[in-house]
């Protein structure tokens, strides 16, 4: 069986776990605090970064080359097109989530909240957390765009891309830092793929210290 050692929340670590449970990967879960700096977890990735996953008997790091590992070995469901301007364009929406959304909202708000408190790094910056605010709606009518001309964030079919995407914006959603009134269409994507059997466990997680909203586990919210 695969093991991956992850953090509950965060949106990396989901994304790989989408991959694997949409490619019907059985997977032992191994909540890690990679801010320790265990020696054991060192040795698995010296970065000391999650996700770290142990599959077909190697230990593999970074959540983007672990998808991709995914895609190559198990290609079935496809969660990448086949054709070059399909690729680009997930490629292309997947670095935008882990790159830009994570520097611009992600890091802004859920480290703030949520990730100082665990890590023991004091309290929240109020400015940081003011400019992750205004920042998601950036980012939220710009999925808007995307979703008002495609079935999907990056084309006619359900891509990693719209993992990544999920994967933040499930983590932003546990306490509470998604305004879903503000698009329709983005609600209408995330109930969609909130709704997938792949999503399951991600919405069982629980994090000492932070309830998450009502609406959270709600397949109809």
């Amino acid at each position: 069986m695969a093991r991956l050692y992850h953090v509950p929340l965060s949106p990396f670590c989901r994304k790989v776990r989408l991959s694997l449970a949409e490619k019907k990967i059985e997977v032992e879960l191994v909540e890690e605090r990679y801010w320790e700096q265990d020696p054991d977890f060192l040795r698995r990735n010296p970065a000391a970064k999650v996700p770290v996953v142990r599959l077909d008997g190697q230990m593999m790091a970074e959540s983007a080359a672990i998808c991709e590992y995914l895609e190559e070995t198990r290609p079935e469901p496809a969660l990448i097109p086949k054709d070059a301007a399909g690729r680009y364009e997930v490629r292309r929406l997947v670095s935008w989530f882990d790159d830009k959304f994570h520097h611009e909202v992600t890091s802004k708000l859920l480290y703030e909240r949520v990730n100082k408190k665990i890590t023991g790094e004091g309290y929240p910056d109020s400015r940081n957390v003011k400019a992750g605010a205004k920042a998601i709606k950036y980012h939220l009518d710009y999925m808007a765009w995307l979703l008002d001309h495609r079935r999907w964030l990056a084309g006619d079919m359900m891509t990693l891309a719209d993992f990544a995407a999920a994967a933040h914006l499930s983590s932003l959603d546990y306490i509470s830092d998604v305004d879903w009134n503000r698009s329709a269409v983005v609600k209408d994507w995330y109930a969609k793929i909130k709704s997938r059997p792949a999503f399951r466990s991600i919405l069982a997680d629980q994090v000492p210290g932070f309830r998450p909203p009502p609406h959270y586990t709600d397949l109809d919210f």
